[in-house]
């Protein structure tokens, strides 16, 4: 008798099953949290939303998530068994559903991660075929897909910082994909998140890091690498 497949069987390095946006999607979003966490969580809330409050334990998306916090990879065959290995671990995570929230993408997760004193959230959207996007880091519009390398920035608002930085990245060649900029009010903080096609150098994050109205620095290099 043939054995029955489910929603974690693998045909080459890609996940598939009823819905790459309850799979693949999911763990790619988890992966990119931990990155802009700095790391692992010992603690992490985690809410579905929408479509997904309605069907995340039916197509496997808790298990997705938990895999991509522990950092597997869309490909790993521990995905399935990723409960199992969470609680043996003892991670410490919460799920909660909201069924109708109409300000979000239809497959939504919002990610309140927690690590020694440091704490961030962050939501991600499934957009289908393992395409995810992460449209907010800690209540700032954020719109990175973390298929480039992602440079975040929480810096001063301060006149001239935009072309600074980017001249900056130059000097080491990048390409800037995209760029974008969040504030939550004139003369605030503001969030500057860009996406570029090659990396950047260890001298320059340090550069960055040393300047005095940059209060923050992320790097995320692709995180399918």
């Amino acid at each position: 008798m043939a054995e029955k497949s489910s929603v974690f069987d693998m045909i080459g390095p890609v996940m598939i099953g009823p819905s790459s946006s309850h799979t693949a999607g999911v763990v790619r979003i988890a992966r990119a949290a931990i990155r802009v966490l700095g790391g692992k969580p010992d603690k992490s809330a985690i809410t579905f939303y929408n479509s997904f409050a309605r069907t995340y334990e039916g197509h496997g998306s808790d298990k997705a998530i938990i895999a991509g916090l522990m950092d597997f990879k869309t490909d790993d065959p521990r995905i399935k068994e990723a409960l199992e290995i969470a609680e043996q671990e003892k991670m410490d995570y919460t799920f909660k559903s909201v069924g109708s929230a109409s300000v979000y993408h239809p497959n939504t997760i919002k990610l309140i991660l927690e690590k020694g004193e440091r704490k961030v959230e962050v939501i991600g959207e499934s957009k289908g075929g393992g395409v995810i996007n992460i449209a907010e880091f800690d209540g700032f519009n954020a719109n990175f897909s973390a298929s480039l390398h992602t440079l975040i920035l929480k810096a001063d608002d301060v006149r001239g910082s935009i072309a600074y930085i980017a001249n900056i990245l130059s000097h080491d060649d990048c390409n800037i994909a995209t760029m974008s900029v969040s504030r939550k009010g004139k003369n605030a903080q503001a969030c500057l998140v860009i996406e570029m096609d090659s990396g950047i150098k260890d001298v320059t994050l340090a550069y960055l890091r040393s300047l005095k109205w940059v209060k923050e620095v992320i790097y995320i290099p692709d995180i399918d690498l």
